[in-house]
């Protein structure tokens, strides 16, 4: 017992030794990174340093760089060069330095793991290690053998004691464009350089304990949550990394990463970083909030234009802070200025959206240039305010299209640059994640500061592309400057309209597209009160029973009403009014009116879904017990003028129940009118624009149609089942 009691007791003060020993070297570690212009990266990186209080040493500010470009050919040199001539300058022996590049990296745990890590190492210099070898495949051979884990060095990322790095930095004598991954190499396995390489003692961090260098290894890294944090888990190894770095052609992924490490996004406390460096608009006079051009794109036929203008005058954004440069033929007189582009000039989409960035580029009072496609339908009417006061770079509010996955973002990117899906688009589409994500692309609406334009994207033609889409040509652009591009789905700020099939053959395509767009199809023509009956409120007022078992309430709007009115009047070609009829079944009308039948326009399968969708739950509603699947064999407008067909004889519909839709305003453009039946002997004489009259067809309900004495009054008529 007293063997075991004393084991304990030097097993403990082991670990306190130990813990004391980590404690005591927080103190001498320095991060050390090299950032010669202050980008979106850095600044995550940055804040990613901050979170978990790392002390920080940055080299090279206001610099050129002249290290080359990673991403094409090898480089690098320059970061050498910097970190020998800054620790020469570094005298604390015992000083540990973590080196690391800042652009891609964040940090996903704090120091005590990582100098607890490197202290398990037992090396003096700890390498980032991958799977590829990079730059000189021929010298794979003499790589040493590991029995588990990567073989290569990765030279984006070591930690060590002062030293021994500034040993092994200091035979660098090339030149700023050279490989520093190269010469760590080099010295790690030229065999001419073997003693030197054990006197400074490296290591490769083979298991990712410490780096996790992406490229080759995205497969092996996934989000691993538990209880308020988030961290990147090495499946292969499991193993938890410090410190993540998007190496290579791999900066989508420690964008994607980014989102949620250090903490930044978890299922507890949500979106931690989305009220960080806000701009907020809240007390600032009207003179004083920014100056926004909207660029507004009509580039194929859209439907619901009218309302597109009605809800961009709805933003509640002071009006003479407004610049509007339109590709089309709207025009709108409250902003600050209007620059229109007709349709008959020379000009495409693609020229249109340089032009539009242009021009905010030259004006240097234009804060941000919004872009807005005019198939967006923005509900939200602070959504400029909001985010606005986001404060970042290329920020777009997220809309989806109704009942799809189909949005204005992009998760991640396939191999050829096209949409992939990324592990969270469903969760943040759907609103199960809500926060503000770094993406690869957006389009259809987004905003952008001009600041960036006149600064990072000066160039006139960022939206051409020999390969490319015009969206995707400009997102690949401000990809490779290594600016970040986000959606916001902290509020719901609309939806995307679907411009497929859309018919321009009519007068009012818009009625067409209840079956492409059915939110904005119910919006602009059915009812506002029409839902109350369904939720029970309001019943006295928007369903009523003027006789037994006929029930009146609202249906349409007024714009519905004027729509149908004028698309029939537009096609011209109503009926005799005569017994004669070719158009229906037989041939012969027992009790005729002037009218024009829904097929006649090609309009009977809309006519049909609009029964369904929004007559038969009232009809199941009032009469219990009967199902309908809304069939009808005549759908049809009626128009009574004196001089024309003022009345209808009394008859029974063939019909289950018939829907009667008054179409204009008694009083106003008709006098007289109205229906009465006559076993119950009750007249509805004043039927209000838009609302409907349902009652039994057959055998109870024999009615007419009383005179029309002036104007002329429209009825929009269905026998349903017959």
């Amino acid at each position: 017992m007293q063997v075991l009691c004393n084991l304990w007791t030097k097993l403990t003060l082991l670990i306190i030794n130990r813990y004391d020993v980590i404690i005591a070297l927080l103190y001498k570690l320095l991060v050390v990174t090299v950032a010669t212009k202050e980008t979106d990266g850095f600044r995550r990186f940055l804040r990613s340093a901050k979170h978990f209080n790392y002390s920080v040493k940055v080299l090279g500010r206001n610099q050129k760089w002249r290290g080359g470009d990673h991403t094409t050919a090898p480089g690098g040199g320059q970061n050498v060069r910097l970190l020998k001539e800054a620790l020469e300058e570094m005298k604390d022996s015992e000083k540990i330095i973590l080196f690391i590049d800042s652009y891609d990296v964040v940090f996903a745990s704090g120091p005590k793991e990582l100098l607890k890590k490197f202290q398990q190492a037992r090396h003096k210099v700890v390498f980032s290690s991958e799977s590829l070898i990079w730059p000189e495949r021929h010298l794979e051979d003499k790589h040493p053998h590991v029995r588990e884990g990567n073989r290569f060095l990765g030279s984006g990322g070591f930690i060590g004691y002062l030293p021994n790095i500034k040993e092994m930095v200091s035979d660098w004598l090339g030149e700023d464009a050279d490989s520093d991954q190269l010469y760590f190499t080099k010295i790690y396995i030229d065999p001419a350089k073997k003693v030197r390489s054990k006197s400074i003692n490296i290591t490769l961090d083979s298991k990712c304990r410490l780096f996790q260098n992406l490229h080759g290894a995205l497969d092996e890294v996934v989000l691993k949550f538990e209880d308020g944090r988030v961290r990147a888990r090495n499946v292969l190894y499991d193993t938890l990394p410090v410190i993540i770095h998007g190496n290579g052609p791999t900066k989508l992924q420690i964008n994607y990463l980014g989102n949620y490490i250090p903490n930044t996004w978890t299922f507890e406390t949500g979106c931690t970083a989305c009220q960080e460096d806000l701009r907020p608009l809240t007390g600032l006079q009207e003179s004083e909030y920014p100056l926004v051009m909207i660029g507004i794109f009509i580039q194929q036929p859209t439907p619901f234009v009218t309302v597109f203008f009605e809800r961009l005058l709805n933003q509640q954004y002071p009006k003479n802070r407004l610049q509007l440069f339109i590709y089309n033929k709207e025009h709108r007189h409250l902003y600050h200025n209007v620059k229109f582009i007709e349709s008959t000039e020379d000009m495409d989409g693609t020229a249109s959206r340089n032009l539009g960035f242009d021009l905010c580029r030259k004006d240097k009072d234009c804060d941000y240039f919004l872009s807005l496609d005019i198939e967006v339908v923005l509900k939200n009417e602070n959504t400029l305010k909001i985010i606005i006061e986001q404060n970042l770079p290329i920020v777009a509010p997220m809309i989806t299209r109704t009942g799809r996955l189909w949005s204005n973002f992009w998760g991640a990117l396939s191999a050829d640059g096209y949409y992939a899906r990324s592990e969270d688009y469903v969760d943040i589409v759907q609103g199960r994640r809500v926060g503000v994500w770094n993406v690869p692309y957006v389009s259809s609406v987004y905003l952008i500061k001009a600041d960036l334009l006149r600064t990072e994207l000066t160039e006139y033609d960022l939206f051409n592309s020999n390969s490319l889409d015009s969206d995707m040509a400009f997102c690949d652009n401000v990809r490779n400057k290594g600016i970040f591009m986000y959606v916001s789905n902290m509020h719901n700020f609309g939806r995307i309209l679907s411009t497929e099939n859309y018919k321009t053959s009519h007068l009012h395509n818009d009625l067409w597209q209840i079956f492409e767009n059915p939110v904005d199809w119910q919006e602009r023509y059915i009812h506002k009160n029409y839902t109350l009956i369904m939720k029970n409120k309001c019943v006295v007022s928007s369903l009523r029973q003027p006789c037994p078992d006929v029930y009146w309430f609202p249906v349409f709007s007024d714009v519905a009403c004027n729509h149908l009115i004028e698309e029939m009047e537009h096609f011209g070609r109503w009926s005799g009014g005569k017994n004669t009829d070719t158009r229906i079944q037989g041939g012969y009308e027992n009790v005729p009116t002037i009218d024009i039948h829904m097929n006649q326009i090609n309009f009977e399968k809309e006519w049909h879904k609009f029964l369904l969708e929004y007559i038969a739950p009232i009809t199941e509603k009032m009469y219990p017990g009967y199902y309908t699947k809304a069939h009808f064999d005549l759908a049809f407008v009626v128009r009574y003028k004196p001089d024309e067909q003022p009345s209808l004889r009394p008859h029974h519909d063939a019909s289950t129940f018939t829907i009667n839709i008054a179409l204009n305003q008694v009083g106003l453009d008709y006098q007289g009118g109205g229906c009465r039946f006559l076993r119950y002997n009750c007249s509805i004489q004043a039927p209000r624009k838009g609302w409907a009259l349902m009652h039994p067809g057959r055998l109870t309900h024999y009615h007419e149609g009383l005179p029309t004495t002036a104007g002329t009054r429209y009825i929009a008529v269905s026998f349903v089942d017959p």
